[in-house]
């Protein structure tokens, strides 16, 4: 039997990372995997628990006390319900343990510091398909994260 896995998803609820997380579940997580949903604030945010875990980031936030809204307050995000359901889903019927980390800072770097700080086996990150004067002027996480990260990284491109 192999052991598990440890897959992190960069999450920032937008369109391109809601695919690369459902696309995580339906074609590479199994049964005793485990999922790091990833979320990066900026440096600016103003969460009341920033101060305590801005360095290392937060600690691993099981999926039940992720879904509790107070504590969604406190670290200044909101999941939206698809997501609490996919990982609900994922929870029950594929048997992979789900839990989230948040970072305070550049989503590159901190992306790339979850790979080894949570020695991730693999992560994957949605790409917003920006051209390429755009890739240029704001840079591209995706790009940055591929060339970077110390893990395989899968790039999930929004339909």
């Amino acid at each position: 039997m192999s052991e598990h896995r440890t897959i992190g998803i960069g999450m920032d609820y937008s369109p391109s990372s809601k695919t690369a997380l459902k696309w995580a579940v339906e074609n590479i997580a199994r049964a005793g995997d485990h999922i790091v949903l990833i979320h990066t604030q900026p440096h600016e945010s103003h969460s009341a628990q920033k101060q305590l875990w801005e360095e290392e980031g937060s600690p691993l936030i099981p999926l039940k006390e992720f879904q509790d809204m107070h504590l969604q307050v406190q670290y200044g995000f909101k999941p939206d319900a698809d997501i609490l359901a996919v990982l609900d889903a994922a929870s029950t019927t594929k048997e992979v343990t789900i839990v989230s980390k948040i970072y305070w800072g550049d989503a590159r770097e901190k992306l790339c510091d979850a790979a080894n700080d949570l020695k991730l086996t693999s992560l994957v990150v949605g790409s917003r398909g920006l051209g390429p004067l755009k890739r240029v002027l704001l840079g591209s996480v995706s790009n940055y994260v591929v060339l970077n990260a110390s893990c395989p990284v899968t790039v999930v491109k929004a339909a």
